[in-house]
């Protein structure tokens, strides 16, 4: 979770106390290993895939899936940044925070985007991503690829590419990091 998601759930402020450690830092490599495996395979190599993490928590596993896709098949690949707090359809119910950049150093047009998060819970930042992708051009198909799919899904979105299928209750937080991922609740400082 990153830290501009802690700030604005309840109890705002709050700190993310872990209660048990999912996956420790070589987990994650794995998974990101094999998500880039799935994503060559699925796409018949990388000639018209494009990598755009979601900010914030989705861009180190986007650098990580990169540097993983580069291993496995030899090509480099860029990867594009999108902030979507301006397309969230919660704005007026919790704070918008505009902080991070979006850079897409790529035309979309025509190519395969991978979206890149860290988890996925209910899928509505996944939905600001696809109304956002469409001021940037007309991608010809977008996959999902998250490290975490928590379920509790309010609109039909599902991920082509996870990390690790990890079932929580609603008021559970999860901390995904290159380091590892964390089960827990937010509390007051």
């Amino acid at each position: 979770m990153a830290e501009r998601e802690r700030r604005i759930t309840p109890p705002y402020g709050g700190v993310f106390v872990a209660r048990t450690r999912v996956l420790d830092g070589e987990d994650i490599r794995r998974a990101i290993w094999r998500m880039a495996h799935e994503i060559i395979e699925h796409n018949h190599g990388l000639d018209q895939v494009e990598l755009i993490g979601l900010q914030t928590g989705g861009v180190p596993f986007a650098w990580a899936l990169a540097e993983a896709l580069e291993q496995v098949d030899g090509k480099r690949m860029a990867v594009g940044t999108i902030d979507v707090a301006f397309y969230r359809d919660d704005i007026g119910l919790r704070p918008v925070l505009p902080e991070a950049e979006t850079s897409i150093p790529f035309d979309l047009t025509g190519r395969i985007v991978v979206l890149v998060d860290d988890v996925l819970f209910t899928g509505r930042t996944i939905r600001a991503a696809l109304d956002a992708l469409i001021d940037y051009g007309r991608p010809r198909a977008v996959q999902l690829a998250v490290m975490v799919d928590r379920g509790h899904r309010e609109l039909p979105i599902r991920p082509d590419f996870v990390g690790k299928n990890l079932p929580t209750r609603r008021d559970e937080m999860v901390n995904a990091t290159l380091e590892g991922v964390e089960l827990g609740e937010m509390a007051k400082r």
